[in-house]
């Protein structure tokens, strides 16, 4: 007996100790690292490449590649080339096309990650030349920064590409000053952050481990953080109804949590509210054995509204910013959700189950009701992998957004477009779509199961918005990103 348990220690040891992986630099300007004993890339939009005169990159070549090789793969990549190789596979030129379509990112940035991901890595250190606009630059940098995930648990490991320097070099005279380098480094480093918690699988990560993460996240910031935490069956006697209720089946209880920052003269106030289903198995309406693979992924939206404050606040935001998760894992047990079930959420309504895999929504609506009632938000961002159906509706790249304010559908498309996590709006039609979950029981149904009059994405939205009254008096944005946020099998950051 002692033996077996001395066995089982061991291999849970092993089986979660964590694997060395790559750091990610953003710097301003070209490094002195040099190829072989560096790998070089040097990427950007076919114009930039072709322009670049040989003198610029000579000192990193380390003589290895003389002006003709260099022009010659400069008028390979103008022939329409995507990748080139400038010396065996230490040193590769990476372009792609000048122009996107007017619903894709100006940068070109996805097209960018492809390319990247492609490239073998050859030595620990890799020197990675963004060739970039200074508007393209956000995009780029995040797209790069998707190409080296942090999660790895393979028992095996490489020491190529532990040391990745992103090298920024900017073609239309302007110069980024240490302040947006700084800004850049905490974009990747949130964007690597998301990544890791999307790509950890439950057992590491249940409801108790993203409330540590959450709170490890508030404790690196130089500011003072307010926390809040209210789990397990404190949230039935505080009458948080749906995070309660989806999570109260699990081995680990449902959480929800609440960082605040509270800059001097701010005049406003936002909050972040991301769906936290550390697992979601559908619950007693279970997935199917080819559905429920990938789940673990159903907290995407928490991981994203955390990794987007901790982004805000070291890039000095003015305004009050507030950041909540609803955490639950969606289990089967005799206690779990059952259809037909009647529950309380904590806006006071009530709601008739009739779908235990649409609970994304009602732990969503206890947290944006709390946002605007409790800490009087003034602008409302949830984010959630919330439906299947967003994907047919606005496709593999582009979350869906949903607002009550045609001038946030519009910032908000546009700065997907600038930042790379592209967003595409659906309809805000409650008149016409939310009597589709009309209960005879309740106020309101949590599913429009088995009918076809409302797009299903815009009813999971619709029944959020519900719990604040669909009001005019706070701007709120519903922005469901299941199929953005992950891409063959990694998790990509989004938000």
């Amino acid at each position: 007996m002692r033996l077996g348990l001395l066995l089982l220690v061991t291999r849970s040891s092993r089986q979660f100790s964590k694997a060395t992986m790559a750091t990610v630099t953003v710097r301003a300007g070209l490094t002195d690292q040099v190829i072989p004993t560096s790998q070089l890339m040097i990427v950007g939009k076919q114009a930039h490449l072709k322009k670049l005169p040989f003198a610029q990159f000579s000192s990193k070549f380390g003589g290895l590649v003389s002006s003709q090789m260099y022009e010659s793969a400069q008028g390979v990549v103008a022939g329409g080339a995507s990748t080139v190789s400038l010396y065996l596979n230490c040193a590769q030129i990476i372009s792609v096309g000048d122009q996107t379509s007017r619903h894709n990112a100006p940068s070109n940035c996805h097209s960018i990650s492809k390319h990247v991901k492609a490239v073998s890595l050859v030595t620990p250190k890799v020197s990675l030349v963004a060739v970039v606009d200074y508007p393209d630059v956000l995009a780029v940098v995040g797209a790069l920064a998707r190409c080296f995930p942090l999660y790895n648990r393979k028992t095996k490991q490489s020491h190529n590409g532990e040391h990745i320097s992103i090298e920024l070099l900017l073609v239309d005279g302007k110069t980024l000053s240490p302040k947006e380098v700084s800004v850049l480094q905490s974009l990747v480093d949130s964007i690597r952050l998301a990544g890791r918690l999307v790509d950890a699988p439950c057992n590491e990560l249940h409801s108790i481990a993203l409330m540590n993460e959450a709170l490890a996240v508030a404790d690196s910031l130089d500011v003072p953080i307010e926390r809040l935490v209210i789990k397990g069956e404190e949230l039935r006697e505080k009458g948080f109804g749906g995070i309660y209720n989806v999570g109260k089946a699990a081995l680990h209880p449902p959480v929800f949590v609440c960082l605040s920052y509270k800059p001097n003269g701010a005049k406003e106030t936002f909050a972040l509210v991301g769906k936290g289903i550390v697992y979601d198995t559908g619950g007693m309406q279970i997935k199917t054995k080819t559905m429920m693979p990938s789940m673990k992924r159903d907290m995407g939206g928490a991981a994203g509204v955390l990794g987007g404050f901790a982004t805000l606040v070291k890039a000095g935001f003015k305004q009050n910013l507030h950041c909540l998760l609803c955490i639950a894992e969606n289990m089967i047990a005799p206690n779990a959700n059952k259809p037909d079930d009647v529950i309380t959420m904590l806006s006071g309504k009530t709601v008739e189950i009739n779908n235990t895999d649409a609970e994304g929504r009602l732990v969503l609506a206890d947290g944006v009701y709390y946002a605007q009632t409790v800490l009087k938000a003034s602008v409302i961002i949830d984010m959630a992998t919330l439906t299947g159906a967003q994907s047919y509706a606005t496709g593999q790249k582009h979350a869906a957004l949903m607002t009550n304010k045609e001038r946030w559908e519009t910032s908000a498309c546009l700065a997907g477009r600038y930042s790379g996590d592209l967003v595409h709006p659906i309809p805000y039609c409650p008149d016409l779509y939310f009597p589709d979950l009309a209960s005879t029981l309740a106020d309101m149904k949590n599913s429009n199961l088995g009918k076809m009059t409302g797009p299903p994405s815009c009813i999971a939205g619709l029944f959020i918005g519900a719990h604040i009254n669909f009001t005019d008096d706070v701007d709120w944005l519903h922005f469901d990103m299941a199929a953005p946020s992950e891409v063959a099998e990694r998790a990509t950051g989004y938000g």
